[in-house]
């Protein structure tokens, strides 16, 4: 069963998921329609909410947060679990092409694959595929709206202005 909490933050409301075994998704503020009912939240999810908004907190500030909440990624492929946990070894402030990514997952040459991981990213943000970029240096995808990518990479202290104005 799945428990829905809304994290409010100055840069807006996200919405959390928990499952039994911790964070299962993230929702972006833009995804947010509705306001969330006040949820029955078990003691662990509790603790783990107040982990979820100082990790938050922290990488919304553009560093890696202190600790995460425990991840419930279970609903991804082996290969998609492989690719989130290695996104979450690159540190604030630095960057990866898809195609380095799937060879430090041991799968070069399957960039694609590594994209269409980072865009079923339950967990956007705290998982930070906001960190891997195309080839060629440019933005690539991303799994919410571009200009979270971009504000992220900012507040990281990635130099990566030049490449969003070349992607227009």
């Amino acid at each position: 069963m799945t428990t829905t909490a809304a994290i409010g933050l100055p840069d807006g409301t996200f919405r959390a998921h928990f499952t039994e075994d911790g964070l299962a998704g993230l929702d972006w503020p833009e995804r947010v329609a509705s306001p969330v009912a006040s949820p029955t939240l078990t003691p662990s999810q509790r603790d783990w909410l107040e982990l979820t908004r100082a990790a938050l907190s922290d990488a919304l500030a553009g560093v890696t947060p202190r600790r995460l909440p425990p991840l419930d990624l279970s609903r991804g492929t082996a290969f998609q679990r492989a690719v989130w946990q290695a996104l979450l070894q690159i540190p604030a402030g630095e960057t990866r092409s898809y195609g380095a990514l799937a060879a430090a997952v041991g799968r070069p040459g399957a960039a694609r694959a590594v994209g269409q991981a980072c865009g079923a990213n339950p967990v956007p943000v705290l998982i930070p595929c906001h960190r891997v970029l195309a080839a060629h240096g440019g933005p690539g995808g991303f799994s919410g709206p571009m200009h979270w990518k971009q504000e992220l990479l900012r507040r990281e202290g990635s130099r990566l202005q030049s490449l969003f104005e070349i992607a227009r």
